[in-house]
Formats: C-alpha cells, structure tokens, sequence
C-alpha cells in the first residue's frame, strides 16, 4: 500500500499500475506544483513492486537517491516534489472490517499471530510508520489496544471502530499523548483486539489527529521521537 497522509492509502495490485502525479487521470494525485501531471507509475514485476520515473521534470526520489527505476522495500520514502509517500507491505486482511476467521499469511517483518480468539497484529516502525498503521486500523474499523515502543519510551492508544478514543504516555493522557508518536521513524508497535476500553478522551478521528501533528510539525511545536 502506499500512504500520503491525510489521504487515505493506495492499495497496490498485482498487475495493475498506479499513477502518481498532479493529472486528474492519475491514481494517486499530488497537489504540489513541483510534481508532473504524470510523475511517476508503480507496476508489480519479477522483482515485486517497481517505481518508475515517467520522465518528471524535477525526478523521483527514494530514500533521498535520484532513481529512474527501482524495486521498492518496505519502508521506503518515495519523495515528489514536497510530497513524501511511504510504501508499506500489509496484511489486506487488516484493512478490512470482516477479515476472515482463517490464518493470514506472513508477510516481512510484519506478523498477524493468530492465538484463540485473538489476532495480534505486531512490527517495525521503520516498516510501517505510526501514521500508516493509525489508518490501518481506521479502515479495517478495529477495536482494541495499539502500544507503540519508541526509543522516548512506550505509548498505548485505544480503538474502537477504527477511531482513538484514549491515549497514555509516560507524561501525556488523550489528545496530546496520541500526538506524540504520530511521525516516530524507529522502534516497534503491536496491536491486539480487547473487549473492554477506556472511558474517552479523545474526540477526533484517526485523519484529524494526522492534520493536527502535521500543522504542530510545521509549526516547529512537536518534536519527532527516535
């Protein structure tokens, strides 16, 4: 999948292309002047997913290296003009709100161990950011608990229906806690289905909490932990 928060993600096919640029023809559309009407396709090959450069003006970028054509990793940055997209490797039974009842298959270093009556959906951060796995969550409309560990120590959010409804850090509760792990780059996260969930703090959706971390990052008010 790829992801361009606020917007939500961009599920990839095999065999099919997704168009990335400022045309209304592309999949994936890109507000930012300095982006082609046709910038950029990704299309499944040999080698898995495959970005190509469609003879952009300004280039396409990944992981901050000028490329015409490469084979994406999870985790990588593929940067258009001011637009950076991630690509993720995800479980599609994850993004859906009736997700079969028989086990999923493993995929890199991300897992969905299957335990009786629990489904625990656990990984990397470097692989699938906050963000990313914040709209997992709201697509497929989970309930339950996601604890993520980064390097300033350890935040759990609860869900119910795919929306935070509390959040609790080492020095923050609610809206502010759920903040501060939004753009973490490195550690880990987990999240398990739970019946019983705290009384709500928090009154916004998985795409407002994005909004407001990215206007506070802006704005130089929220620092981006380890």
């Amino acid at each position: 999948m790829l992801f361009l928060p606020p917007e939500p993600p961009i599920p990839l096919e095999p065999g099919e292309a997704v168009r990335i640029g400022r045309g209304q023809d592309c999949d994936l559309r890109l507000a930012n002047g300095d982006a082609s009407r046709r910038h950029a396709e990704i299309r499944s090959g040999s080698e898995g997913f495959v970005l190509r450069d469609l003879d952009s003006t300004n280039g396409t970028y990944v992981n901050g290296k000028r490329i015409q054509e490469i084979a994406l990793e999870p985790g990588d940055r593929i940067e258009i003009g001011s637009s950076e997209i991630r690509f993720c490797h995800v479980n599609p039974g994850l993004s859906e709100s009736d997700a079969a009842s028989d086990p999923l298959p493993v995929q890199e270093q991300t897992l969905v161990v299957e335990r009786p009556a629990l489904q625990v959906f656990e990984g990397d951060l470097s692989e699938i950011p906050p963000f990313a796995v914040l709209q997992i969550l709201e697509m497929g409309r989970k309930t339950g608990t996601l604890r993520l560990d980064t390097g300033q120590g350890s935040t759990t959010l609860w869900f119910q229906n795919g929306r935070p409804v509390h959040a609790e850090s080492k020095r923050d509760q609610g809206f502010d806690a759920a903040l501060t792990v939004i753009h973490a780059t490195t550690g880990r996260f987990a999240f398990e289905p739970v019946s019983r969930l705290p009384e709500a703090t928090i009154e916004a959706s998985v795409t407002e909490l994005l909004l407001e971390s990215s206007r506070m990052l802006d704005e130089g008010m929220l620092e981006i932990p380890e």
